[in-house]
């Protein structure tokens, strides 16, 4: 190790110390534990068909609560299924983890998504995604929530408008 990396060790060490002893002084109470909820313990669920074409399944992962202000999805696309247009009030990221899906902005090309891309839907952008025509996809859905609502749905359109 060399003289700069010991230094930054040492400071780092003695920040977590002075910081350990000034949580102790004032009387502050450790950290919550950790919170496992186990799999299986969520019932799986039909992406009901007015806001979706074609076979979705959600699989809630976590809700918004006082941890985090942000739900979680495990959102399965089988080929040619895809959500309506829709917005979202504090934005949505969406990580591809099996699959060759599409996305597309109002007003923008389609876009094609493969494992590993991550999309981040900004607040109030009207956008849709799903699967491609001829294979499904499965993405992992994080969605801020402002007072209670994640989604703002859109008209349903059809296949042939939303590709013009």
């Amino acid at each position: 190790m060399n003289m700069n990396t010991c230094t930054a060790l040492a400071c780092l060490a003695l920040l977590h110390a002075g910081s350990a002893g000034s949580a102790a002084a004032q009387g502050n109470s450790p950290p919550a534990a950790q919170e496992i909820t186990r799999a299986g313990t969520q019932a799986s669920m039909p992406g009901p068909p007015e806001f979706f074409t074609g076979r979705v399944r959600v699989d809630p992962v976590w809700p918004a609560d006082a941890h985090i202000n942000a739900s979680g999805g495990l959102v399965t696309f089988e080929p040619g299924a895809r959500s309506a247009w829709h917005t979202h009030p504090a934005g949505q990221r969406l990580l591809v983890v099996a699959g060759v899906g599409l996305t597309q902005e109002w007003g923008k090309p389609v876009q094609a998504l493969r494992p590993g891309d991550v999309v981040w839907c900004p607040p109030g952008v009207k956008h849709w995604h799903g699967a491609t025509a001829t294979t499904g996809v499965r993405h992992i859905a994080i969605t801020g929530t402002v007072d209670g609502k994640n989604v703002d749905w859109m008209e349903h359109v059809t296949d042939e408008q939303y590709r013009k």
